[in-house]
């Protein structure tokens, strides 16, 4: 059977019986596009440099299914490649194989996580996969969890929820304290909280890029002075420009002796938490009342995969049920649209379950730990004569050559970026503290010790 013969209105959607022979001709087909544009990932680079790409519209008649495929071909051969061994500008690795098939299935089911008579067995399944997380990070059995569309907006449940319990919801002095080089998307929840920008205070950093903490305990008394009401405290655990971790084994301490709320943001090195890599700064995780831990930005699971875990899931439940008068209750069970600000949500949980199982725990750590060492013999190697460099203990690192004011460094990074493109490495240049560096995030798998030494020899 060819793609056109399938292409009529009988096979707009799955049959409730018969083969379903088009459908796997259709996935056949688009599987092979994919698994061979990652073959040629080599030869293309990790971005196609000279974009001939046209986005085409619905029009008035349908398409069939061969202009469609060819469509998608183009989309595929422009789009970004994380499978290239040169793609190191972001936190975005290639993605794991099992993964792959769990957003297959997801997608395959169309369940709904808003409520368990929508998706019965995920919605236990990320019960369980939250509660692992919890037990591995130290948590007592009041922990859980619920898992989101990305690190922003489980942040922005824990913010939520940490100005719920403090009974500050509509309190024009509720304010909250990030450190200076906490993620910029802490405004972006500002904003959406209805806050204004003096609700969000930030905490000066050391020479190594962590909250300074005596200028967290001197922001806490002013706060106290003028007033304000500090409903949480951010951590954060692996910094976006350096990977730095501030330090939570002090900071959850002072949370507890002045009763704030302490939440992580592990969007970056949460995931470590849970392994034995002994990591600078990562201890006394479970003294905070949430963490947020996005495995999609190295271990591969397809985007995308955060958590928000809680302390308490209770808490969780409290500030944001509403009860879903419409949806039925099966056996008690909670339903988990009623843990977060999102309602409905797909089967994302499935590539996460699926990653977690393929590699177990010993699997997780190789990933991770190899990331590591990549970006320590990138480290060694790097002229330190010739170059600044700002890092921590995980896979991210910053760079500027020694001497240049901020015109020349400026200058020197959007054509240094440029120039490696055009030899397929492609490292990303962040705004940080109004100076652009040279950033390089070493979580690619297919990323050797070869390939970095290519690109020392285009740097050094």
């Amino acid at each position: 059977m060819t793609s056109d013969s399938i292409n009529n209105q009988n096979n707009l959607f799955p049959t409730s019986s018969g083969s379903n022979e088009s459908l796997l001709i259709l996935l056949n087909r688009t599987s092979e596009i994919i698994c061979k544009w990652f073959s040629d990932s080599d030869k293309l680079g990790p971005i196609p440099i000279d974009s001939n790409f046209v986005c085409s519209v619905p029009g008035e008649q349908g398409k069939s299914f061969d202009v469609l495929f060819s469509e998608i071909e183009s989309l595929i051969y422009n789009s970004f490649n994380p499978v290239h061994p040169g793609s190191l500008a972001h936190l975005d690795p290639p993605p794991l194989i099992i993964s792959i098939l769990g957003d297959l299935i997801a997608a395959g089911l169309n369940n709904n996580l808003l409520a368990h008579e929508l998706s019965p067995s995920i919605s236990l399944l990320e019960e369980s996969i939250c509660k692992w997380f919890s037990i591995k990070l130290g948590f007592s059995d009041l922990a859980g969890g619920v898992a989101a569309s990305g690190g922003t907006l489980s942040n922005l449940n824990a913010l939520v929820t940490a100005r719920n319990y403090a009974g500050l919801e509509t309190n024009p002095k509720a304010v909250y304290l990030i450190s200076e080089d906490a993620h910029s998307s802490f405004e972006k929840c500002t904003r959406i909280m209805g806050l204004e920008k003096n609700n969000l205070i930030k905490v000066k950093t050391d020479k190594n890029g962590c909250m300074d903490m005596i200028d967290l305990k001197k922001t806490v008394d002013k706060c106290s002075i003028e007033g304000k009401r500090i409903f949480a405290i951010i951590a954060t655990l692996g910094t976006t420009v350096r990977g730095a971790i501030d330090p939570i084994d002090k900071i959850s301490k002072f949370c507890n002796e002045r009763n704030i709320w302490l939440h992580i943001d592990g969007s970056i090195g949460g995931i470590f938490s849970i392994t034995n890599i002994p990591i600078n700064g990562i201890i006394n995780v479970h003294l905070a009342n949430s963490i947020t831990i996005n495995p999609q930005k190295i271990l591969g699971i397809t985007k995308t995969s955060s958590l928000l875990i809680v302390s308490n899931i209770e808490i969780l439940k409290n500030t944001f049920s509403t009860g879903l008068p419409y949806v039925s209750n099966e056996n008690n069970f909670f339903n988990r649209g009623e843990l977060g600000i999102q309602g409905s949500r797909p089967a994302e949980i499935i590539k996460l379950w699926l990653g977690l199982r393929f590699l177990g725990m010993r699997g997780i750590e190789d990933v991770l730990n190899s990331s590591i060492k990549r970006r320590i013999f990138f480290e060694n190697n790097l002229d330190t004569y010739k170059y600044d460099l700002y890092s921590g203990p995980l896979h991210i690192i910053s760079f500027l050559p020694k001497g240049m004011n901020k015109n020349e460094s400026d200058s020197w990074t959007l054509n240094k970026r440029t120039n490696l493109l055009k030899k397929n490495f492609m490292i990303s240049r962040p705004l940080f503290k109004n100076r652009y560096y040279l950033r390089a995030v070493f979580g690619n798998y297919n990323t050797s010790e070869s390939h970095i030494n290519d690109l020392l020899k285009l740097l050094n």
